[in-house]
């Protein structure tokens, strides 16, 4: 902000200028709008608290160009210091005045040598610089001289240090060197003692030479020995191998003897050739009477495939089909009467493959009408009856079986496997019959 051609030969200083701008960015912002100088009209608009920083170079080149705006300013600066402007036209600069104020106030009223107040305000303020900044070396002198003594201390403690790892490491050497001459003392004792033992072990090796013969001689006897025993124990095994066939045919005679003892006692009390089978004893509603309705059952994860044929072929045992959960999971898109005929159909052909006992259960069906179902040979199929479901009719079953039978339960229903499982029978998953019954 240059005033030469006003008496001003440097520009202000820069807390002054500061100042200046800072008085009449606040007076811009509330001027009217007609008042306002045209380069000035864009920055009056701006954010207050931004005005003086986006608006600094323009406000203060309009300050000195424009005398208009300047009395403007220095008018609102009369108002909030009336004393300071009166002491400043009077040419008496107060005492206690800020350098700063004092510049900011004669730059914009302009009294008579308002120059020369500038000028003095100028060197106020770089007196106060220059003794700020000797303070601030003073400190840092200060400071510097309170780290040089510091690390003098530290030197000193650290060189003390050195002096005691160094003795230490004296008396370490002196200690290394007397073990040192002792580990040689040893050594050299050691060397002595291997070879007074390399001279007792060439005499054992000329005494084991020497006795060479004698051990050759021990061991063809031993074998000739071994060879004697190995003949005598295939000996003994070929007369338990013979003694052992006598026994079974022993065996098998008696065996015979009790089967056709079996078969005239059956003919004697006129025993009848079929049986009742446990599971007819089991109460249940007949296909064609009044049933419930299905309830269906939740798939497990699968098991080894391998599992439902080792259990067809025990001998005896009973295969009884949770039918809904197992239509449900295979044929699940079907009708119930379509879901009932298929599996049934494949329960058939899979008793005329194996001649296994096989029931099916189902829900009674809570139907208008009897529930059609034609049962396949070999095939019992029995419905729960009202208030029953098929889960507890299953379980009768079971019980039913005298114990040791061979019972299997195909359900992928869990509380039905654990059931019984618990109650001695083998849960099967669904999903191993409908593959079975693929097979078929």
């Amino acid at each position: 902000m240059s005033s030469a051609g006003e008496g001003l030969s440097r520009p202000l200083p820069e807390q002054v200028r500061l100042h200046v701008v800072e008085l009449a960015s606040q007076i811009l912002g509330s001027m009217p709008a007609a008042s306002v100088p045209l380069p000035l009209k864009g920055i009056a608009r701006f954010d207050p608290r931004k005005r003086a920083r986006l608006g600094g170079a323009p406000i203060a080149a309009q300050l000195e160009t424009d005398k208009k705006f300047r009395e403007l300013v220095a008018e609102t600066l009369t108002e909030g210091w009336p004393e300071l402007i009166a002491s400043l036209a009077e040419g008496t600069v107060p005492p206690a005045a800020e350098p700063v104020m004092v510049a900011a106030a004669a730059y914009l009223t302009r009294p008579p040598g308002w120059a020369e107040m500038v000028e003095t305000a100028r060197a106020d303020l770089e007196r106060s610089a220059a003794a700020a900044e000797g303070s601030a070396q003073e400190q840092t002198v200060s400071r510097l001289r309170e780290q040089l003594a510091a690390q003098k201390t530290a030197a000193k403690e650290e060189s003390e240090r050195l002096r005691e790892q160094l003795k230490t490491s004296r008396s370490e050497v002196s200690d290394l060197r007397r073990r040192l001459h002792d580990a040689r003392e040893r050594t050299r004792a050691a060397e002595a003692r291997a070879a007074a033992a390399q001279e007792v072990a060439d005499e054992a090796r000329a005494a084991a030479l020497s006795a060479g013969s004698t051990v050759e001689s021990e061991l063809r006897r031993l074998r000739e020995r071994l060879a004697d025993a190995e003949r005598q124990l295939e000996s003994t095994r070929r007369a338990a191998r013979e003694g052992r066939s006598v026994e079974d045919t022993k065996v098998r005679m008696l065996l015979d003897a009790l089967q056709d003892a079996a078969a005239g006692l059956r003919r004697e009390l006129a025993l009848p050739s079929g049986i009742h089978r446990p599971a007819d004893s089991v109460a249940s509603v007949a296909p064609g009477r009044q049933g419930v309705q299905a309830v269906p059952a939740r798939a497990l994860a699968d098991d080894d495939p391998a599992l439902l044929d080792q259990l067809l072929a025990l001998p005896q045992i009973h295969l009884i089909v949770d039918g809904y959960n197992v239509t449900k999971t295979g044929y699940g898109t079907f009708t119930l009467a379509d879901q009932r005929s298929r599996l049934l159909t494949g329960l058939g052909a899979l008793y005329a493959q194996t001649r296994t006992e096989l029931t099916c259960v189902f829900d009674g069906a809570e139907l208008n009408g009897p529930v059609p179902v034609s049962a396949p040979r070999g095939v019992r199929v029995m419905f729960s009856a009202p208030n029953q479901i098929a889960d507890d009719l299953i379980r009768q079953l079971v019980r039913a079986e005298p114990a040791g039978r061979a019972v299997a339960v195909v359900s992928s229903d869990r509380e039905v496997a654990e059931s019984v499982r618990r109650m001695g029978a083998r849960p099967v998953p669904s999903v191993l019959l409908l593959r079975r019954l693929g097979r078929a």
